[in-house]
C-alpha cells in the first residue's frame, strides 16, 4: 500500500470490515425468481464500477473517505428441476482492484491493490408456480405467481494477508438465505425478496483483533417492464440494517440503516446471447458506504 502503519490504520479498518459486504448486501437482482427452462448452462462474464463516500462512525479519526473498486467477474450457472420445480446453481468468482484515500487525523493518506474475491455459490429453487420445463415447452407458457427460496454462500478463499487490514477476502464464511416471489401482470412484472446474511467470526483480523459481526437483514422490490423480443427494464430498490460488529467483544457504534435504488436493462442479441446493464445509487446511509454502482455483462448460453 505504501502508507506507514500508523497512518492508514484508520481508513483500512473501516474498509476491511466493508468491503467484502459491498457486492452483497447491496446487489439490486431483478428476475430471481423467473421459471427458466431446465437442463441448460449458462456462462456469464462482467465488470462493475463502485464508487462513492464512506461514512464513518461518529467518533472515527477519519473524515472526507473515499473509494473506488472496479470488479471483474465470471460465472456458470446450471438449470435443472428440484420435486419437478425450475432450480438453478449459480457459481461466481471475481477479482477486484480498489482504492481508497482519506484525511486521517488531518493528513491525507491513500492506498491501492488489485486481488481475488471470495468465490460465491448461490443455489434457487423456485418451488411454487414454476413447473420443470424445457426450452420448446416453457415458450408456450405463461406465468403468473412464482415463489422460490435461495441460499447463498461465500466461500473465504478469496485473497487474504492478516497483517494486511483491507482484503478483497473476508477470512470467514458468509451464509445469506432468502425468500422471494414474483407476478406477472400484462406487459409488467414486480417481484420481491427478503434475505439475511450470517457472518462467521474473523479470529485472525489485523492486529490480533477477533472480529464480529450481527447478521444484516435486507428487504429489495423491482418493477419490471417486459419490452418486446425477450428485452425488459426494471426499477429497483432495497433497504438493509444490521450488521454491527464487535472487535474483541468490545461492541462498536456501526450498525448499517442504509438504502439504495437503480435500474436494470437486459436485451438479447442473438438466442444464445444477452447483454445487460445496470446502475444504483445511495438514497439513505447511517453508517456504511454512499456508493455509485454501474456495471455491464454479458451471458451466453452454451
Amino acid at each position: 500500500m505504501g502508507l506507514a502503519r500508523a497512518h492508514y490504520q484508520g481508513i483500512l479498518i473501516l474498509l476491511g470490515i466493508l468491503l467484502p459486504g459491498i457486492l452483497s448486501a447491496q446487489e439490486l437482482e431483478p428476475r430471481s425468481y423467473n421459471n427458466l427452462p431446465v437442463d441448460l448452462t449458462f456462462v456469464g462474464m462482467g465488470v462493475i464500477r463502485s464508487e462513492g463516500d464512506l461514512s464513518p462512525t461518529p467518533s472515527s479519526p477519519l473524515q472526507d473517505a473515499e473509494l473506488t473498486i472496479d470488479v471483474a467477474a465470471l460465472s456458470m450457472s446450471r438449470t435443472f428441476a428440484i420435486a419437478e420445480a425450475s432450480s438453478k446453481l449459480d457459481v461466481i468468482v471475481g477479482r477486484t482492484c480498489y482504492e481508497g484515500s482519506a484525511s486521517f487525523r488531518g493528513e491525507y493518506v491513500d492506498g491501492r491493490r488489485c486481488e481475488y474475491l471470495d468465490p460465491k455459490v448461490k443455489l434457487t429453487w423456485n418451488f411454487y408456480g414454476a413447473p420443470a420445463m424445457g426450452l420448446k415447452e416453457i415458450r408456450q407458457w405463461k406465468q403468473d405467481v412464482v415463489v422460490g427460496a435461495s441460499v447463498l454462500a461465500s466461500i473465504p478463499v478469496g485473497t487474504y494477508d492478516p497483517d494486511h487490514i483491507i482484503n478483497a477476502g473476508a477470512n470467514r464464511w458468509m451464509i445469506q438465505p432468502a425468500i422471494g416471489m414474483s407476478k406477472r401482470m400484462q406487459g409488467w412484472q414486480w417481484e420481491a425478496k427478503a434475505s439475511v446474511s450470517f457472518f462467521e467470526d474473523n479470529d485472525d483480523f489485523f492486529g490480533g483483533i477477533k472480529s464480529e459481526q450481527d447478521p444484516l437483514y435486507a428487504v429489495s422490490a423491482h418493477l419490471i417492464y417486459l419490452l418486446k423480443r425477450g428485452s425488459w427494464i426494471s426499477l429497483d430498490g432495497n433497504y438493509f440494517a444490521g450488521g454491527r460488529s464487535k472487535k474483541n467483544g468490545v461492541r462498536q457504534d456501526d450498525r448499517q440503516e442504509n438504502s439504495r435504488w437503480g435500474f436494470s436493462w437486459s436485451k438479447p442479441l442473438s438466442p444464445k446471447l444477452i447483454i445487460k446493464i445496470y446502475g444504483s445509487t445511495g438514497v439513505v446511509t447511517r453508517i456504511g458506504n454512499d456508493f455509485d454502482n454501474y456495471g455491464l455483462g454479458v451471458v451466453y448460453r452454451i
